[in-house]
């Protein structure tokens, strides 16, 4: 099994950015923090400089999580896919059988995953289950409240 995670080019340029912001915003906002914090005298009892440090260790695990997630990112250009089946970046409308309406998802990485924005992760529930399937075909799935129906009704890379 591959340690390489997909994301979408998208996806990957949103961490970027991110990425970005934490070392070229947040990163010496924190720092200016921590020199204002010291110059107030006494740290063992300087409340302002306990946050600072704490904020610091935040922004440092951010910083190694992102840039892990950009190593471990295997990027895939969704829009020069072809498949006759469902895989990774697809965009699928299916319809709710139990609702009868049609619902759109893109199959995105972990990272990118936003079902507000029609965006579920390559490893929720939904996904695992149409991941392989064609247009006409059934999935059944298990949600924390009950079973689940759609019929995928199409798919496409964009």
């Amino acid at each position: 099994m591959s340690d390489k995670s997909p994301i979408t080019l998208i996806g990957k340029a949103q961490l970027e950015e991110e990425l970005k912001n934490l070392l070229g915003v947040e990163r010496p906002s924190v720092i200016k923090a921590i020199e204002e914090a010291r110059a107030h005298g006494d740290l063992s009892e300087n409340a302002e400089y306990d946050a600072a440090k704490e904020k610091q260790a935040l922004v440092e695990a951010r910083i190694n999580n992102v840039q892990g997630k950009l190593a471990a990112a295997e990027v895939v250009d969704v829009s020069s896919l072809e498949s006759d089946k469902i895989i990774f970046g697809a965009h699928v409308e299916l319809l709710d059988m139990d609702t009868d309406k049609k619902v759109n998802y893109q199959i995105v990485g972990e990272d990118e995953a936003d079902v507000k924005l029609g965006k579920i992760s390559i490893f929720s529930p939904l996904a695992r289950s149409i991941i392989g399937k064609k247009k006409g075909d059934f999935v059944e799935f298990a949600t924390p409240a009950k079973e689940r129906e759609f019929e995928i009704l199409k798919f496409e890379f964009k």
